[in-house]
């Protein structure tokens, strides 16, 4: 234990909060876009936003500049676990099994960090999940408690699994992101050494391009997961049942079929601007790792 390396999880966590905090208003308004428009819910059928830029606008005038930055603090949360699980078990399980190699882990290998990235965004984002149920229902603006507040009344009015909603697409997209993004990101920043060395250009150009394709790649279950997290399914109560999606499947067929496949991509160029920034602002505090 003495000689584990703890950077990973300790750069990791700090550089995602700090990224927290720069783009948490595009994640809100993300968030926003991607309620609305629900044929499913009567609470989020009218579309009140045009785009996000109109999004943001008018968040702040209805509500304030503080209805953007509302769910910091379960987001800050989030990336406290999620970010440091995510990146110390990515670097620690490659470690470990590149030692095991015939080659003792002198050269990268596509396989492997692969799958490392896909057990490690899972793993992290399905812990963190109930973060990430708070961090919806807050910036959609059905919670106004604060964060404990929040936790307590969800879990006493949903139950456990209230705060595990959405666990699968969750999970899912988080792995699939880190499959795509963290081996591709160490492709790039290997390639691009010969001409920019392990300089902080290196890394901004390497996340720029891995944080493209994940973010194209994850959308669909982006808007899935955030539909699931926003939907409440009351425990011990006698009162109809609402329509909800009864899981990832099920969202994904009413979805299309009320809505359209585009559905499914709803605000495409905000998520990958939304992830660029995220990952650029990340990488800037983590490179000298």
């Amino acid at each position: 234990m003495g000689d584990r390396d703890w950077r990973p999880f300790i750069y990791g966590g700090l550089a995602s909060i700090v990224a927290e905090f720069g783009t948490f208003p595009i994640d809100t308004t993300k968030t926003r876009l991607q309620i609305q428009g629900q044929k499913i819910d009567p609470r989020h059928v009218e579309l009140r936003y045009t785009g996000m830029v109109d999004c943001f606008v008018k968040t702040s005038k209805q509500e304030g500049i503080k209805a953007l930055y509302c769910g910091i603090w379960p987001a800050v949360l989030r990336q406290a676990t999620y970010g440091t699980i995510k990146f110390g078990t990515y670097y620690s399980l490659k470690n470990v099994l590149a030692a095991r190699r015939e080659d003792g882990g002198t050269k990268e290998h596509l396989a492997t960090n692969t799958f490392c990235a896909a057990f490690a965004g899972g793993l992290s984002s399905a812990i963190a999940n109930p973060t990430d149920v708070l961090k919806v229902r807050m910036q959609v603006g059905d919670e106004k408690r604060n964060l404990v507040r929040c936790f307590a009344e969800i879990y006493r009015v949903e139950g456990l699994r209230g705060l595990w909603r959405g666990v699968g697409p969750t999970a899912q997209r988080a792995a699939l992101i880190a499959a795509v993004e963290l081996p591709v990101y160490d492709s790039c920043k290997r390639a691009l050494l010969p001409a920019l060395g392990d300089a902080p250009l290196n890394h901004f150009a390497s996340s720029l391009l891995a944080s493209l394709g994940s973010a194209v790649a994850s959308t669909p279950l982006d808007v899935i997961r955030t539909r699931l997290m926003n939907q409440r399914k009351l425990k011990n109560t006698t009162e109809p049942m609402q329509r909800i999606y009864k899981g990832t499947i099920d969202c994904f067929l009413q979805t299309v079929r009320n809505e359209g496949f585009l559905a499914l991509y709803k605000d495409r160029k905000l998520l990958r601007f939304h992830y660029n920034g995220r990952e650029l602002l990340r990488e800037h505090q983590n490179f000298t790792y």
